[in-house]
């Protein structure tokens, strides 16, 4: 698949491309894709390859285009997989609309968010990264911290005179000091927890494939949190993002809470009770009912928002 080469990927059904974009976007400044128009611009590593590729929905298909790189016989096969995999395009919706449609509080997701995929973090040294610099901050000055990193110790594509930035490499940030990401505005222990998680992976303690060969999602979770600097939310989050678990639920999550608030659901923050209970009605579903309440949060400027967020 060289530069200028398509790859058409079948839309399934339940998928709005530009609801999916607008999460990614929101107005944050996200150094990982770039959304022009109707079209998303994003640079990742396939096949030992650097790639920039885009994205747009036309004609009942998503139009993949590779922009940079791309001459391996495995890239299309490799770029597809990985795109279906970033957008949940595999599995079907249904049952979780049927339950939203049964639940007065939150039905009118169903059709307010209809085609929204559980849009994750493929690779997951950059979800465990990202969650970690995320971890008791607000968005956007994660967002600012992440670009730092990534504009330090990440590679970049050239491409019309703009840089598309790939996430550093766990060898590359393991190399990295306290010091150095303290100057990037990292709090100590946030450097601390980075680098020694940059050195697990880059030590073949933790990886993306010993993680999925082991049997449950319990068993995952008591991997992730024998890392330092990973707690159980951060390993929920991970799972949900990254494997695409479809039972977690990131407990204390700040933004989950003000949702299951907004909506009448709990009114109390300590109600874990309560919580438990309301998601046992979405059993297997949990990890679509933390987007889904997560996208409530956000106002569409077009208008497509729900009742609680507004």
């Amino acid at each position: 698949m060289n530069k200028g080469k398509k790859l058409s990927i079948p839309l399934p059904k339940d998928l709005d491309f530009g609801e999916c974009c607008w999460y990614l976007d929101r107005g944050y400044d996200d150094c990982m894709h770039v959304l022009q128009g109707d079209t998303l611009l994003k640079a990742e590593r396939l096949g030992g390859l650097e790639l920039l590729f885009s994205i747009r929905s036309e004609g009942g298909v998503l139009q993949v285009e590779v922009l940079h790189g791309g001459t391996g016989g495995r890239i299309p096969e490799l770029l597809g997989e990985y795109i279906r995999t970033w957008f949940d395009l595999g599995r079907d919706l249904g049952p979780f609309y049927d339950l939203l449609k049964k639940d007065k509080r939150l039905a009118y997701m169903e059709t307010a968010y209809r085609g929204l995929r559980l849009v994750g973090i493929v690779d997951l040294f950059e979800t465990l990264s990202w969650s970690i610099i995320g971890q008791q901050i607000n968005l956007k000055f994660a967002y600012t911290l992440k670009r730092r990193m990534v504009e330090k110790y990440g590679a970049g594509i050239l491409h019309e005179g703009k840089v598309y930035h790939l996430f550093p490499t766990c060898e590359t940030l393991a190399a990295a000091t306290v010091e150095d990401l303290r100057a990037l505005q990292f709090s100590r222990s946030k450097a601390e927890y980075l680098i020694g998680l940059a050195n697990s992976f880059a030590k073949g303690v933790m990886s993306r494939e010993q993680l999925v060969a082991l049997p449950d999602t319990e068993s995952r979770l008591k991997a992730l949190t024998g890392l330092r600097g990973i707690g159980v939310w951060t390993a929920n989050y991970t799972l949900m993002k990254s494997l695409r678990d479809p039972g977690c639920i990131p407990h204390g999550d700040t933004g989950l809470l003000t949702a299951l608030a907004n909506h009448g659901i709990i009114k109390e923050r300590s109600e874990t009770g309560r919580i438990t209970r309301y998601f046992s009605k979405y059993k297997g579903w949990e990890s679509y009912l933390v987007f889904y309440l997560w996208r409530s949060l956000s106002v569409r400027p077009e208008g497509k928002t729900s009742p609680a967020a507004g």
